[in-house]
């Protein structure tokens, strides 16, 4: 057998070398890809030594020659005066540099005989290589290749982002989004002084990538000066701080990389602020001459004239920033390092092996996928489970100025927008739980998982997908033959109004009682939670399990029709519950859905308010006439403090809808109504063990603070209003979702503090930031808001 190797830059790697070089580069690249890998740089990936990559935009596309040569002469330097090795990417002739010689940098750099040298971002990588051509790799450029390669720490001048106008033309940089894929420090001097920065800042939040501010105040700093009038949610003032956020990260399996920003040297400040204005003036000169739509050609435009307005003293100011910048990245890079060799420092935990890609077996109707043997063997048994639909929903809506005013009944196709997006109540509800838990950890949790069926197809694949790009567990996905994936296809109107569309949504009724069983079996759960779409069959067996196990059940009704599936749940349970305890401990209606319950349990085939449990709690509660005169005082509130237009709390009587949730108390332990723009409120009782320990016994009625008690033989009930947040129209973006996230976010909560109910103050903190979370929400066009992870 011929020794094993490959030649890379013209050495030769053996044995031990080859396997420890080879595992930062991915098998597409290791020998006939068109990478080249300087000897130096080659070295520093196979010991783990600290590396620093760098740009070359800068170089043949940001500064006039000799000066840019000379810059990155410097800025390499500095790298190596920290104590790590530079890594200077580019292409030449077709070919991925990672680490230039010095005459390839010399050759790049001398755009004056060089005019055919292209700025390469990742839309350019590939017809870069195959026409060989000549490339400066720009931040999302170098980002990939640093990623590909292994290098965890990139230094550069500014960051690109959102443009100026940006909100319009949607003109934003692909360095933003690189940064969600790449798990690379990216060390700047912030954004680059001619874009938006606020907006970007707001772009990197919706993006998940965290933004750190290096220094001795939270300043996000803004290229030319310190200050840009915004502030970073995190700080850091050392390097090995700063690598510890990428170590953690790392050790976490987190595929994002994180931007600090580095303030240009205090020297420069004053000249910073001059340099500003004249940045201002260069802007408004591309928004009139046309350069600020010309894409990528307006960044340096714009540098060059900036330049021309402060007589080359921002080139001076580009240059120190750079320069630090680079010193600061070494320093990183060196203390990254130090991390990667003494890793004691920090503890390590196991990460989640990929899912193998084989299709089930069709031996049975229902197949689990290999996802859930292979991720239950290396995840914790979850402490929420929640079992429900996962669906992806479809919306086509016509475009506005359409001739024809609705979409139905055209038998045509009209222009308009097609979206696509994850949903299905379970799936909703535990996407926010999941992102909840993982921001109050700070860390992606593994302590909530979906059990839900899905289909074989592109559907299917699709959700899996998605869900383990938001890191949410895959291991309860059951993959089941002859079914498809639940799909709700909707069609709107130019005005949003719903004109017409498709619900395929049976495969979560396929979900047999067997196997929801038997992967609630494999986990500690503390808590259940169901949604409307299962079976009355699998209903009833879950809730009965959870009532062997004393585990509590939430259930979401979603929709008037689905919220009755529960019903025969509830009958099976009550002949083994005493008065003390409702067979469900949590029901989230909204007032529709809770009057169908009621009706159901009034007139509906089991009759349940005739069953003897009914009876018993009702009249154990004891709500007589004070407890009647404390809710008419509630309901004269207005519902909003700040918009008396919502009206008052008068349909709490005039609906019965008070009226109703306590009857049903009996059957549901804690009712959260959700009422939409008039707020939220709570029905519950207290009773049982909990009487003992909870802060509702001393309390009697406030209708100052929104809440009736009314104490009675063997327990309390408890009415209270939370107000809806403050929240203008044209804030709201989509309304679907919004409900469960609240439920999602409740459920978080529950399982951080099982009692919330049981103290005044809890429940408003519980309440208040499930509130937070889906006002969120509305104010995203997703089902369930990225920002609930922050």
């Amino acid at each position: 057998m011929p020794l094993l190797c490959t030649t890379i830059r013209g050495t030769s790697l053996h044995g031990r070398h080859l396997k420890r070089f080879l595992s930062a580069l991915p098998d597409s690249l290791r020998i006939h890809g068109p990478i080249d890998v300087h000897p130096e740089v080659q070295d520093a990936l196979a010991n783990k030594k600290p590396i620093v990559a760098l740009e070359t935009t800068i170089v043949t596309h940001g500064m006039p020659y000799p000066v840019n040569l000379k810059t990155a002469q410097s800025v390499e330097s500095n790298v190596r005066k920290a104590g790590a090795i530079p890594a200077t990417i580019g292409i030449i002739g077709g070919r991925v540099k990672i680490g230039l010689e010095p005459r390839e940098l010399g050759y790049l750099a001398d755009v004056e005989n060089n005019l055919a040298v292209v700025k390469v971002s990742r839309r350019d990588i590939g017809p870069a290589i195959a026409l060989k051509r000549d490339g400066g790799t720009t931040c999302s450029a170098t980002l990939i290749f640093a990623a590909l390669a292994g290098i965890k720490v990139f230094a550069t001048g500014g960051l690109g982002g959102v443009h100026r106008g940006g909100e319009i033309s949607m003109d934003v940089s692909a360095d933003l989004h690189e940064l969600t894929r790449c798990p690379v420090a990216l060390v700047s001097a912030g954004v680059k002084s001619i874009l938006d920065i606020g907006r970007t800042l707001e772009y990197l939040e919706t993006l998940g990538v965290p933004v750190i501010s290096y220094g001795p105040t939270e300043d996000f700093p803004a290229f030319y000066s310190r200050h840009s009038g915004f502030k970073s949610p995190w700080r850091v003032e050392d390097p090995i701080s700063a690598a510890k956020v990428l170590y953690h990260q790392s050790q976490l399996g987190m595929t994002n990389g994180a931007l600090f920003g580095v303030p240009i040297p205090e020297r420069y400040q004053e000249v910073g602020e001059e340099l500003q204005r004249h940045v201002e003036q260069a802007v408004k000169e591309a928004e009139e001459n046309g350069v600020s739509r010309r894409g990528k050609e307006a960044t340096p435009w714009l540098l060059r004239r900036v330049g021309e307005l402060t007589a080359g003293r921002s080139l001076t100011s580009n240059v120190a920033l750079i320069e630090n910048t680079a010193l600061v990245g070494g320093q990183i890079a060196v203390a990254y390092a130090d991390l990667q060799h003494d890793r004691s420092e920090i503890t390590r935990i196991a990460l989640p092996r990929s899912p193998a890609p084989q299709r089930p077996s069709t031996e049975s109707a229902h197949n689990i996928s290999s996802a859930e043997a292979t991720d239950a063997e290396a995840l914790s048994p979850a402490k929420l489970v929640i079992i429900g639909s996962a669906a992806v929903d479809i919306t086509a809506q016509a475009a506005s100025g359409n001739e024809s005013d609705s979409v139905s009944g055209s038998h045509t196709t009209v222009p308009g927008t097609v979206s696509l997006n994850l949903g299905g109540v379970g799936r909703n509800v535990a996407e926010a739980a999941h992102r909840t838990l993982s921001s109050r950890l700070g860390r992606d949790s593994d302590a909530s998982i979906l059990i839900s069926p899905i289909g074989h197809d592109s559907f299917g694949r699709l959700l899996e997908n998605e869900m383990q790009r938001t890191r949410m567990r895959t291991d309860g996905l059951i993959h089941m033959d002859s079914v498809r994936t639940a799909i709700c296809n909707m069609v709107l109107d130019k005005a949003g109004g719903l004109t017409g569309g498709v619900a395929d949504m049976d495969v979560t009724r396929a979900l047999d009682r067997e196997t929801a069983l038997r992967l609630l079996r494999k986990h500690q759960a503390s808590l259940v939670a169901v949604d409307g779409n299962l079976s009355e069959e699998t209903l009833t067996s879950v809730v009965s399990h959870c009532r062997e196990n004393s585990i509590p059940v939430f259930f979401e009704p979603t929709s008037v029709v689905k919220s009755l599936n529960i019903f025969p749940a509830v009958a099976a349970s009550l002949p083994h519950v005493d008065s003390n305890h409702s067979p469900i401990a949590y029901v989230a209606p909204n007032t529709l859905e809770l009057m169908q319950m009621y009706q159901e349990a009034v007139a509906g085939p089991g009759e349940l308010t005739s069953h003897s449990h009914w009876w018993t709690v009702v009249e154990a509660m004891s709500l007589g006439s004070v407890f009647r005169m404390d809710l008419e005082q509630l309901a004269r509130l207005n519902a909003c403090d700040h918009d008396p237009s919502k009206g008052t709390l008068s349909f709490l009587i005039d609906q019965g809808i008070a009226q109703m949730a306590i009857h049903l108390l009996p059957f549901f332990q804690h009712i959260i109504i959700k009422c939409g723009d008039r707020g939220v409120v709570t029905v519950f009782r207290v009773s049982g063990k909990s009487m003992e320990t909870s802060a509702w016994m001393q309390e009697r009625s406030n209708v100052r603070r929104r809440y009736v008690v009314g104490h009675g033989k063997s327990g309390t009930a408890v009415v209270q209003h939370f107000p809806a947040v403050r929240l203008a129209k044209e804030q709201i973006v989509n309304v679907t979702g919004a409900g469960d996230t609240l439920v999602g976010s409740m459920l978080a909560g529950l399982l951080h503090n099982p009692t919330a109910f049981e103290d005044p103050s809890t429940l408003v903190d519980l309440i208040s930031k499930a509130q937070d979370a889906a006002v969120l929400t509305l104010q995203s066009p997703c089902a369930v808001s990225p920002a609930l992870s922050t």
